[in-house]
Formats: structure tokens, C-alpha cells, sequence
């Protein structure tokens, strides 16, 4: 539907246009200057006209909406409107971070003494413009402000001192993956969930890569906890595949601070320089990115028999995206992650 479609506006007011509009054509007004005058289509207000023409004003008016009134008043629906968009459940002191018919329907309940049906109270969401949708969840513990800085001050001038010394800038993040992690959905007969059958074995494969605004990827994975040993290896590795100095934006996890990483980088000679995100911010990391389309998008999608064979799905889907990197620079388009373009 347009942008200026009429069907987007309530019958009230759409009656109120008419009336007007055809006001404004019997003093001579032309149809379609009172179109961009509304910011309505032309053939809107031409359709008014000939209603008008066939049955006069009481063609235009607006008739009732079939079915039975809403059970809140005008009043009522914009404070509904307001504490689902405005807030979230724990606020008005409920266990639950996210909105649910269910907890909609107690609140009307509560606070208007209004009883309504699951469904009804579904109805008058949608009615509302209102939809049920997944939710970015974020640490409280993150800092808004050292997030600002970072995004305007800090990584403008890390992207400017590494386009000075000819560095590449490198996003880095470690990821777990597990056998029993499942993701996306399947068709099936309603009423009748579908089964998977998979291992119920429990295993896991780590796993470090890095990526660059223009696609790069480079990966590794290993057995057991990241240890500083196992993060230089990586690094090393990165700049032996790098020309030029190495600038690497990691999280604030106790082996990229270690002592032994802090180190090796001041005897490098300047080739390998560490950077540090805010702390609980990963939306600032696009190497989010690749874990999210391989834990969600490929292995989790697959039917997992055994260790090697996940780490073969894990390794191809890596491969994958290295000799895809359109695919890589597209990860960099999440808004959360338009600082980057604004520096480069």
C-alpha cells in the first residue's frame, strides 16, 4: 500500500478530508492541487468527487465499522498504546521483560477494570499498529556514554591514524558452539509439531575470527578455553596474512587485556596495535555477525551426528564467507555499526 493511500487513515478523519475537499473544488479549487495539498493521491480525491456527484454528501460520509465496539474508550487505547511501545513490562511491576497478550490483558484488567479475551486483546494490538516482533537485548551494565565516545571520538581517529600508517583495522570476537543449539523453522501439518532427530550428545567447538570493512575474514578454531597463548597464535597469523601494521578492535575479555597479549603487541614494533570496545556492547562489534550466520543461519539449521562432523559444517560455513565477501561487507550494514562508514 502507498504511502499516500487513503485506506491509512482512520474513518474519521478521512470523512473530514472529504467533506473538505469537496468544499474546496465548489470554490474552485482544482482536485489535484487539494490531493498535494492533503498528501493524498490524485485518484483519491477524484473518487470523492464522484461519489459526491452520485449520491451528494451523505455518499461521502463515513459509515459505522462492522463489528462490536471496542471495549476501551479512545483514551484507554492511547495509554494501552503507550505502555506497550513506551515501556516494558518490569517497569509496571511484572516478572516478565516482554510484552505478551496475555500480560496486556491482566493490565486492562487491573487498571480499567475491563475484561477482555486473549484474542480481542490480540485484535486491538494490531489495531493500534502494533506487532509482535524479537527483541534486541542488551546489558544494562553497558555504558551510553563511553558507547557515544567511542562511535564519535575513538574509532574516528583509530580509522584515521590506520589509513595514515597504511594499517588494516580488523574487528575480532572469540564464539562458542554447542550440538544442542537449534535454530530457524520448518513447514509442517498444523497441529502437528515436527521432529528432528539429532545427537544427544553434548560437545562443543571454539572458534576466533576476524573481519574488515571490505570483506576480509580470517578464522581459527581450537579445543578448550581461549588462553593468551592461543589468542597471540591467532594474531600472529592475522599479520603474517596482512600487509602492512595490524589495528585489532577486540572486547574487553581477560586474555585480550592479559599481560602477555599487552606484550607481545609493545614489542611488535608497531605492527600489531590493541583496541577495546566498550564493555558489554557486542552491537559495536560487526564480527558478531559471522557467528550469528554460522551458529544461526548454517549449523544450527543442520542435523548434527558427531564432533568432527560439526566442525566440518562450522569450517565450510567460515569458507564460505571468506570467498563470499559481499556477504561479509554487508554484516557492516546493521545501523548499529553506521559509525564505521561515517569514520572511513
Amino acid at each position: 500500500m502507498r504511502n499516500n493511500d487513503g485506506r491509512k487513515i482512520d474513518h474519521h478523519t478521512l470523512e473530514v478530508l472529504r467533506l473538505r475537499a469537496i468544499d474546496q473544488v465548489a470554490e474552485g479549487q482544482h482536485p489535484e492541487e487539494i490531493a498535494a495539498a492533503l498528501g493524498l493521491h490524485r485518484k483519491t480525491v477524484y473518487k470523492w468527487l464522484a461519489k459526491y456527484r452520485e449520491g451528494g454528501r451523505e455518499a461521502v460520509l463515513s459509515r459505522p465499522v462492522p463489528g462490536r465496539p471496542s471495549k476501551l474508550s479512545d483514551e484507554q487505547l492511547a495509554q494501552v498504546y503507550e505502555w506497550v511501545a513506551g515501556c516494558d513490562p518490569s517497569q509496571l511491576r511484572f516478572d516478565y521483560a516482554l510484552w505478551t497478550r496475555k500480560i496486556v490483558q491482566q493490565l486492562i484488567a487491573e487498571r480499567f477494570g475491563v475484561q477482555m479475551s486473549v484474542s480481542a486483546v490480540s485484535r486491538m494490538l494490531h489495531r493500534l499498529g502494533l506487532s509482535p516482533q524479537r527483541p534486541l537485548w542488551r546489558a544494562w551494565q553497558a555504558d551510553e556514554e563511553k558507547v557515544k565516545a567511542f562511535k564519535e571520538q575513538q574509532y574516528p581517529q583509530i580509522a584515521k591514524n590506520a589509513k595514515k600508517q597504511g594499517a588494516t583495522v580488523y574487528f575480532a570476537d572469540e564464539a562458542g558452539l554447542r550440538s544442542d543449539h537449534h535454530a530457524g523453522r520448518t513447514w509442517a501439518a498444523k497441529g502437528q509439531t515436527p521432529v528432528v532427530k539429532t545427537t544427544g550428545a553434548r560437545f562443543s567447538l571454539n572458534m576466533i575470527s576476524a573481519v574488515t570493512a571490505k570483506g576480509l575474514l580470517r578464522f581459527s578454531t581450537f579445543t578448550g578455553s581461549m588462553t593468551a597463548p592461543k589468542f597471540i597464535d591467532f594474531v600472529k597469523r592475522l599479520m603474517r596474512d596482512t600487509q602492512g601494521p595490524v589495528y585489532l578492535i577486540v572486547d574487553g575479555h581477560p586474555v585480550h587485556r592479559s599481560k602477555e597479549v599487552r606484550q607481545f603487541a609493545e614489542n611488535s614494533e608497531g605492527m600489531l596495535k590493541l583496541f577495546f570496545l566498550p564493555g558489554y556492547s557486542p552491537q559495536l562489534n560487526p564480527d558478531e555477525w559471522v557467528w550469528k550466520n554460522i551458529k544461526n543461519d548454517q549449523v544450527g539449521r543442520a542435523v548434527i551426528t558427531g564432533p568432527d562432523q560439526m566442525k566440518r559444517l562450522a569450517v565450510s560455513g567460515l569458507r564460505r564467507l571468506q570467498r563470499l565477501p559481499h556477504l561479509v561487507r554487508g554484516f557492516f550494514h546493521d545501523p548499529n555499526l553506521a559509525y564505521i562508514h561515517t569514520a572511513a
